[in-house]
């Protein structure tokens, strides 16, 4: 955390949480009694709401600008949100459980959904909502932690240099995974070691902890930036604690795993796509890390259902749609690609938009994943300015309006069809034409 010489001045307001029902940072979801935030961003100035979210109910407001400090029950800091860190610091602190964090370039969100599904078998758990895993989306998870809670796990996204240490800061993890690392945000991170450097501070803040960290060890990158003299847990296909074996994917993942004396059976998932299958031995290996039984855990991976278009797959009136749309990069491109070339289907069309924020490598890495299509012989779609501006097909479109409107002119039947691309491409809003 920035700035933590504020502390010693803040610390006397932080007492007001304990007085209140719970942080607020939205006016549009105040809660009776609660600790309002003004928090500020490029567009918006969160201090000219602290009046009204008296109005609302709050009990108490921190604003950071001191003209706004008009009534009783309105708090000056230095640092709004600064306070708001300090504060999810502060409160965390009180609780000796376990805390998980999760980063990595893709499947974070998809590996804290598993695994809070297979440790609710057996302990309370406090987990991040959505995908609210920044500098303000860590510290109000950290805030809902109650009396209740026997373990944490907090999701840490990055996109700038030292995201991951000062998530780690706040929430002073001592449990550790980092999915993987791939080329993601790289508009941020200037090149692929400026993401490797920021995603290891978290293994670098789970060692300083003491605690255990959870690795891929198939994954050669994560591998070789293990912390010496720390505690592991790893999972693979070959020479892990955990060794799984991917026995179909057609289009749903189905596993079956080792764990010493054990042999799972052949376990039934609602996931489709290759790279899930590291996702779940993930999940496996911490509910064996937490002493859950072989039954709770297969119970757990069985019965998981995606939501929010990942790895979701929907029957249309027409066709079976894979929807996998909520974002995209190099890395999660081609693992989608390559899952979907290896289902057998007679009838196979991938949707592809746009991968955003990849800066200068952009139209290289676009033109690699048009290579990757043409290698698997995928029929193709691409949705979105940057393949256009790179590719010569008929089926390469500058934005979803075009392809919305080609789709209702050409309407697909019987296919299986891959919908992938970062979330300001849209592409979900094809879904009601397909």
């Amino acid at each position: 955390m920035k700035g933590v010489f504020y502390f010693w001045q803040m610390e006397n307001l932080f007492k007001l949480f304990y007085q209140s029902t719970g942080v607020c940072t939205d006016t549009r979801k105040i809660n009776t009694n609660c600790l309002f935030v003004c928090l500020t961003g490029e567009n918006f100035n969160g201090n000219t709401f602290a009046e009204e979210a008296l109005q609302q109910g709050a009990k108490f407001v921190i604003v950071d600008q001191k003209e706004y400090q008009t009534k009783e029950g309105i708090h000056f800091v230095p640092n709004a949100l600064l306070y708001l860190q300090q504060l999810a610091n502060y409160h965390r602190k009180k609780f000796n459980i376990p805390v998980i964090g999760i980063t990595g370039s893709n499947g974070k969100t998809s590996t804290k959904e598993l695994l809070n599904a297979v440790l609710s078998m057996k302990y309370t758990v406090l987990a991040t909502k959505g995908n609210l895993n920044n500098h303000i989306g860590v510290p109000l998870t950290l805030l809902e932690m109650n009396e209740s809670h026997e373990i944490a796990i907090v999701e840490m996204g990055a996109n700038r240099f030292k995201d991951i240490e000062e998530l780690c800061e706040i929430a002073e993890p001592n449990y550790g995974i980092i999915t993987n690392i791939g080329k993601a945000h790289l508009e941020g991170f200037l090149n692929f070691e400026g993401v490797k450097t920021t995603k290891r501070e978290l293994y670098t803040a789970v060692a300083n902890a003491n605690g255990i960290l959870v690795y891929n060890e198939d994954d050669k990158i994560l591998k070789d930036i293990l912390p010496k003299g720390i505690a592991l847990s790893s999972y693979g296909t070959t020479k892990a604690d955990l060794v799984g074996t991917l026995v179909n994917l057609n289009p749903f993942v189905e596993l079956s795993y080792q764990h010493g004396s054990y042999t799972s059976p052949t376990l039934a998932t609602q996931m489709i796509g290759k790279y899930n299958f590291y996702n779940f031995l993930a999940a496996i290996s911490f509910g064996i890390l937490f002493d859950l039984s072989y039954e709770q855990i297969n119970e757990a991976i069985s019965s998981y259902t995606p939501i929010n278009n990942r790895s979701q797959v929907k029957k249309t009136a027409n066709n079976t749609l894979i929807l996998d749309c909520y974002n995209a990069n190099p890395t999660s491109m081609k693992s989608a690609l390559e899952s979907f070339a290896m289902i057998d289907h007679p009838h196979k069309i991938a949707i592809i938009g746009d991968m955003l924020e990849l800066g200068e490598q952009s139209d290289l890495e676009h033109k690699e994943i048009l290579r990757l299509v043409n290698e698997f012989q995928l029929k193709t779609f691409t949705v979105g300015p940057l393949f256009k501006n790179i590719s010569e097909e008929a089926t390469s479109f500058s934005n979803r309006d075009q392809a919305l409107q080609f789709l209702k002119d050409h309407p697909l039947v019987n296919a299986l069809i891959l919908l992938k691309g970062s979330r300001g491409i849209g592409l979900e809003i094809l879904e009601n034409n397909l």
